[in-house]
């Protein structure tokens, strides 16, 4: 073989080498360049989905809840605050009911019913009388309003005619026996006389044969 027969061989040699070479290099750029620019398109597909692309896990900004308080007593409640469960004494639970406004029906035959009974008596006293006579309105053993249980014949002294003696709506002790009808009537005090039906004055002896519940004040109370 000629020399320049080998040295054309040679030359071609470097020539396939060099080719190859250059074209891994080209191809290893292409890919490092899909490679760089696929990686910006991923995260960006991560925290930003176009339009028709769900991301996996959607997290949601968390939300605060707001309980409403209760700001006053619903419509048509008979209690008009949670006063029952802050008193601590029959005292204090007649102070919280405030000034009396006007009364009437079986409210006011209640309220007057404590107030010729039990007017200057202890505030336990005049609730026991109010509890007698909404217990026998109850019963079934006698009327079934409170009117009627005050006004039935020959039960109650102070009533006279079907009717009751004037009232000093002014008075400390017309507030406190409206106070004391209204605690009676939402039973949100106990009585030193529950279950009652009746009661006399202590300065008579009657002679009933009924079970004695309690000597309250000028009153004596049974069952």
């Amino acid at each position: 073989m000629s020399f320049r027969l080998k040295a054309a061989i040679i030359a071609a040699f470097t020539l396939s080498a060099a080719a190859a070479v250059t074209a891994s290099d080209m191809s290893s750029a292409s890919e490092a360049s899909l490679s760089s620019v696929s990686l910006p398109e991923t995260a960006a597909l991560t925290s930003a989905p176009t339009a028709g692309t769900k991301p996996a896990v959607v997290f949601a900004a968390p939300q605060e809840v707001a309980q409403s308080l209760h700001s006053g007593p619903k419509a048509g409640s008979n209690f008009s605050t949670d006063i029952e469960s802050k008193a601590e004494t029959l005292a204090a639970l007649v102070d919280a009911q405030g000034a009396p406004e006007d009364v009437d029906g079986d409210m006011k035959c209640l309220a007057g019913a404590v107030y010729f009974e039990s007017k200057g008596e202890t505030l336990e006293g005049q609730l026991a009388v109010a509890r007698v006579i909404i217990n026998r309105a109850k019963s079934g053993r006698f009327a079934s309003s409170l009117c009627g249980v005050v006004y039935q014949p020959s039960q109650f002294s102070f009533v006279r005619g079907h009717g009751m003696p004037p009232i000093n709506i002014a008075s400390d002790s017309w507030r406190e026996a409206v106070a004391i009808a209204q605690i009676a009537l939402d039973d949100s005090w106990d009585s030193q006389a529950e279950g009652a039906l009746f009661f006399h004055a202590r300065r008579v002896s009657p002679g009933w044969g009924k079970t004695k519940l309690a000597s309250i004040d000028n009153h004596i109370f049974y069952r």
